[in-house]
């Protein structure tokens, strides 16, 4: 059986361009902290691969702080203020802020930026938001799917994770304007700038600028149209085979690749498992609650009832996704929901 990955949101495969950035970032070894030149060696790698992530994320006026990954850098962004966002929130950010902000329709109602935290992009629907001189904003899901500027947002802090866009897991970082007081988490050796201690991990590093590089050039060439309209191939034959089904953000402004829909009384885990025995990896929601499954506050933010909510399925199409997939997918899910509906 040839298994389809249709759980990008979740983490994606790593890039070969990555992947070969790591395998040379390998070869030194130096610690960047070193004076010597085998450190001052590691220390240029790190410094450029900072440079180039600047590039790509339009931040050249700002700095960027390598972390262990986005769940981190919320908590160097977050940690001690006074902030408010929405139910629509990552975990990782849900944790440290006022959840009282409302949503209108899928649209986050931001009455003042200068303390509000906004997503660009929530994992589980897809949903894009206006982050424009917000507080804080998450672009872990939309950073490489969506045209994004640090510099241009006038946002205060972003924070993201590699392994969104093909680059390794367990590296992120924090990016905020040139200068910006940062409270450290993690003391000790004061490594970036005094916010976060312990030896950068260059490896991960690599693999990340790497990663982030190409991840903004599919976005410029424009390859995320073909997979919006596989997307949309995929909703149109599961519409067809249960009008029941109801497609979350599906007339709302929403990713390319992310699929969220509803069917009524056929539980989100259980979709889950019977795809997975069929071959296909999808999701129940954000994969972030270490493999734990249940009704998060998404889509209750959204409107939606507990009940309702329990019967989500999320399918996030790659870059390299086919139509072949979609269909075989969609027509596995309709033969499943034929058998649940006949029992």
């Amino acid at each position: 059986m040839n298994r389809v990955y249709l759980d990008h949101n979740a983490t994606t495969p790593v890039r070969a361009e990555a992947r070969a950035a790591m395998i040379a970032a390998m070869d030194l070894v130096g610690n960047p902290s070193s004076v010597h030149a085998e450190g001052r060696a590691a220390k240029r790698l790190l410094e450029q691969c900072r440079a180039d992530l600047s590039e790509t994320l339009g931040a050249a006026g700002a700095d960027i702080v390598f972390t262990s990954g986005a769940t981190e850098a919320a908590a160097l962004a977050l940690a001690g203020r006074d902030l408010v966002g929405s139910g629509l929130e990552h975990a990782a950010v849900a944790a440290w802020i006022d959840p009282s902000l409302p949503v209108a329709g899928s649209i986050v109602q931001v009455t003042d930026p200068a303390v509000s935290v906004v997503q660009l992009a929530n994992s589980e629907t897809g949903l894009l938001q206006n982050v424009d001189g917000v507080a804080v904003t998450d672009i872990t899901q939309g950073f490489g799917r969506f045209a994004f500027a640090f510099d241009w947002s006038g946002v205060g802090a972003a924070i993201l994770s590699a392994h969104k866009f093909g680059g390794p897991k367990g590296v992120g970082a924090l990016v905020v304007p040139a200068g910006a007081d940062v409270p450290a988490q993690i003391k000790g050796g004061g490594q970036e700038m005094g916010r976060r201690s312990g030896t950068e991990n260059l490896i991960l590093i690599a693999g990340f600028a790497a990663a982030a590089k190409e991840a903004q050039k599919d976005l410029t060439d424009g390859r995320w149209d073909q997979v919006a309209q596989f997307r949309n191939i995929l909703e149109k034959a599961i519409e067809d085979a249960a009008p029941d089904t109801i497609f979350v953000g599906q007339d709302a402004a929403r990713l390319p690749n992310t699929s969220c829909f509803l069917s009524p009384g056929w539980k989100g885990e259980t979709q889950v498992m019977a795809m997975d025995l069929a071959g296909f990896a999808v999701s129940a929601g954000s994969a972030c609650s270490s493999g734990k499954v249940k009704v998060g506050g998404v889509l209750p933010a959204l409107g939606y009832t507990d009940e309702l909510a329990s019967c989500s399925l999320r399918v996030s199409l790659g870059i390299d996704t086919t139509e072949d997939e979609i269909l075989r997918f969609a027509d596995a899910w309709t033969r499943k929901k034929r058998r649940m509906t006949a029992a």
